[in-house]
């Protein structure tokens, strides 16, 4: 006897809005009317950046967490990895606007914090409970043939050469108090693009080889940049360096779409982000 595969679905960079991600969760039929996980054995993988520039960044994260539990108990399974905001909270929790030393100029969390629209209200609601969540979430994930990263770019094979060393070696920083080894993680993770270009599908050939996987599904670099159009024409995401990539940050914070999307990806005709292209 055979049994379907589990039903696995991602989302990109929320960014605190909370009442788009519950509509779009519902619309999937991954949450039931009350806001509960009704997904039964489905998988559910968020990309990162559940907080700044949106009303409620602390209410993402505690949905996502609720969520893991009543995905859990009914057979399902849901899951986080850390982006750079997440970086940037947490750091703005642990140093505050201790200036990065040796940096040239004023450089700390806090000044970073509040140019990336860090919201107050976060900090002030954050609990040790969640901290300790965040700190223990990955930031790569290998899922059915798909490499997961918040950020494309090829900088987190700087921390090792496979996924354990890499989350490994991240989640050592973030356990820590080395001000200078936390805003290298926030600086690594802020850089992008990796994979566009004349060269991006070998630089994709390049990252799958060392940490696995056939196909990259990143968020943070936002679709409708990448195309050039107003974030309101995006209506999925995006596939390009032939076909080995999958973007799927929609600009919610921007007027985009909180897009659910389900693995394996295949994109289909029409305009937005559900076109396959190579490079704009």
């Amino acid at each position: 006897m055979t049994t379907d595969p589990r039903p696995l679905h991602v989302v990109g960079d929320v960014h605190g809005h909370l009442a788009e991600l519950v509509h779009a969760l519902h619309d999937t039929g991954l949450l039931d009317a009350e806001g509960n996980w009704a997904g039964g054995n489905s998988e559910l993988w968020f990309l990162g950046d559940f907080v700044d520039r949106g009303p409620d960044g602390v209410g993402v994260i505690e949905l996502v967490m609720t969520l893991s539990r009543q995905a859990a108990e009914a057979g399902g399974a849901v899951h986080a990895l850390v982006g750079n905001h997440e970086i940037l909270l947490l750091g703005m929790r642990r140093f505050g606007d201790e200036q990065v030393p040796g940096s040239q100029g004023p450089r700390s969390f806090a000044r970073s914090w509040l140019i990336n629209g860090g919201l107050r209200s976060d900090q002030d609601r954050l609990t040790d409970e969640h901290v300790a969540w965040l700190t223990n979430c990955p930031v790569l994930a290998v899922v059915d043939d798909h490499l997961l990263m918040h950020s494309d770019t090829t900088a987190y094979l700087e921390w090792g050469g496979t996924v354990e060393e890499i989350n490994d070696a991240v989640r050592a920083v973030l356990a820590s108090d080395d001000l200078s080894e936390w805003w290298e993680v926030w600086r690594r993770m802020t850089t992008r693009y990796a994979f566009r270009g004349p060269h991006g599908s070998d630089t994709v050939d390049h990252v799958l080889e060392a940490l696995g996987g056939s196909r990259v599904v990143h968020g943070h670099s936002v679709i409708a940049d990448q195309m050039g159009v107003p974030p309101e024409e995006i209506d999925g995401p995006l596939v390009y360096a032939d076909g080995k990539v999958v973007a799927v940050d929609a600009g919610l914070y921007s007027g985009g779409p909180c897009l659910v999307v389900p693995l394996p990806y295949e994109a289909g005709p029409g305009a937005g982000g559900s076109e396959t292209v190579t490079e704009r």
